[in-house]
């Protein structure tokens, strides 16, 4: 089984991506969904994150408030590191499970969406690691229309994030997202080709 990392900054363009890699055949993972369930009510990382972050981030439902977390971490760099390693190691021991299962059910090419995939250290994992990226300006004016979230909120999420620049040199293959879906579609296709030919097994 191949296995590919896709990953890119926030409003890049991953899930369009993705979605083109699934009608394309590929099998998938959300490593952003499995970072979800890592911390459900009940469970290890949701007594670990209320231990450090409190009870004022914990939703009417019980669940883990993700905005409301979000805005903690999002404007303290060392509140950020202490959540990341919390969940990180929890979502990397989920993919590497979900990755193992995809294997033994013959798939054969696993794609797993994860932003944070340099950060966290699981480039590892996986045999290809894609990288999308799009100019800044797109990205601000895609997170003001998608998200609704102010310019100050958009600078403090992308300046917590890996460099665009470090993420370029260190990925295998490169996929700028700076045209229309048409041309999005053409440019992944022709990189499914092209990187996938005689590596599905």
């Amino acid at each position: 089984m191949l296995t590919i990392g896709l990953t890119g900054g926030i409003g890049t363009g991953k899930s369009s991506v993705t979605a083109i890699l699934r009608d394309l055949g590929a099998a998938f993972i959300d490593a952003d969904q499995v970072g979800w369930e890592a911390y459900r009510k009940d469970s290890t990382g949701f007594d670990a994150i209320i231990l450090a972050f409190g009870d004022g981030v914990v939703a009417d439902d019980g669940e883990i408030d993700r905005k409301a977390l979000g805005q903690i971490v999002f404007s303290d760099s060392n509140r950020m590191s202490e959540l990341t390693g919390i969940v990180w190691p929890l979502i990397g021991e989920s993919v590497k499970e979900q990755l193992n299962r995809n294997r033994e059910q013959g798939a054969a090419v696993t794609v797993v969406e994860a932003a944070v995939l340099f950060e966290a250290q699981w480039e590892s994992m996986f045999d290809e690691v894609w990288v999308v990226t799009m100019p800044r300006e797109a990205v601000e004016s895609r997170l003001t229309e998608r998200d609704g979230i102010s310019a100050t909120e958009i600078e403090a999420r992308i300046s917590s994030q890996m460099m665009e620049e470090e993420r370029v040199q260190r990925g295998d293959a490169i996929i700028n997202n700076d045209g229309d879906l048409k041309n999005l579609r053409s440019m992944v296709e022709n990189m499914w080709c092209e990187r996938t030919a005689g590596r599905r097994n």
